[in-house]
């Protein structure tokens, strides 16, 4: 019973404080400031550590939980490729190093409209490279990421494989946005915190001059056989629904060992809620499950 009155009132929240801020009304530069401090309310596990570092020349927070973590995570933050920041996601970063018990690397990859297509991705895969520079094995990395970053985690992984280099050992995504033309948005009857009107004015200021069928803008477009196991989890009540389904279409279509998670009514990135939320709690439970069972010994 108190687990549903939090859902419902974190539902509520969510839909009152954060939703109306995501719309093209808003200037990004405040969409930035409020969700910055909306983020606040994702605590993190207590026995995180967090550490600011440069990864491959591309700043970083560097979150770690225990004494002896266990390969590394490079963590691609969502916010629609315009909003968000590795400060942003310290919560649920927190969370996935107690579960995964590896060292979860959140790089800040440049956001657009500044910084349009290809910015992310190329600073993504920058601190990949460095990664590896500090001595990690591909197999002894995963990649996950959430929303924008979650599409981001799969571009990365696909642009890897096109330059014939070792993937990660696997894949994580929650409630990732890999069709940013929006031709197939899922209409939930309760979406408590996007809108499309704000995901399409950040899908163009993020491609820019870019068509957005681009796979390594939608990778939904794509070819994506030969990337690594991959962890999808969606909440029912999100307009994001479809993209996860049809990753998960497209990735058992080109024989990618993938599991799909549907969470009903749950929205999107419920995951931030980690520590409050049992079903989110669980959700990170089975995230970090998943790295472990993959990563190299």
């Amino acid at each position: 019973m108190l687990q549903q009155l939090l859902e419902t009132a974190l539902r509520q929240t969510m839909n009152r404080l954060v939703r109306p801020v995501l719309t093209p009304a808003v200037p990004v530069s405040l969409q930035r400031r409020i969700v910055r401090q909306a983020y606040r309310s994702s605590m993190p596990p207590r026995g995180a550590s967090f550490e600011n570092t440069t990864v491959g020349g591309i700043p970083a927070i560097s979150t770690s939980f225990g004494n002896n973590p266990h390969g590394a995570v490079l963590y691609l933050h969502g916010g629609g490729y315009i909003i968000g920041s590795s400060s942003t996601h310290r919560g649920i970063t927190g969370h996935l190093a107690k579960t995964s018990g590896c060292t979860i690397v959140t790089p800040d990859y440049r956001l657009a409209p500044e910084c349009p297509f290809p910015a992310a991705l190329d600073d993504s895969e920058a601190c990949w490279n460095g990664l590896l520079a500090q001595g990690f094995k591909p197999e002894q990395i995963a990649i996950a990421g959430d929303s924008a970053g979650g599409g981001l985690a799969v571009a990365l992984a696909m642009r890897l494989r096109d330059k014939g280099q070792p993937l990660p050992a696997s894949l994580t995504v929650f409630s990732p946005w890999v069709d940013l033309t929006q031709e197939k948005l899922y209409a939930p009857e309760c979406e408590p915190v996007l809108q499309a009107s704000w995901t399409s004015k950040a899908a163009h200021l993020y491609a820019g001059q870019e068509s957005l069928t681009n796979p390594l803008i939608s990778p939904v477009f794509g070819d994506l056989s030969g990337l690594p196991p991959m962890l999808i989890q969606v909440g029912s009540q999100e307009i994001l629904l479809n993209d996860a389904e049809r990753l998960a279409e497209a990735a058992n279509r080109h024989d990618v060992e993938t599991r799909l998670e549907v969470y009903n009514s749950l929205w999107h990135v419920f995951q931030v809620h980690s520590g409050q939320l049992d079903r989110a709690t669980a959700a990170i439970e089975t995230a970090g499950e998943h790295i472990k069972r993959h990563l190299a010994g």
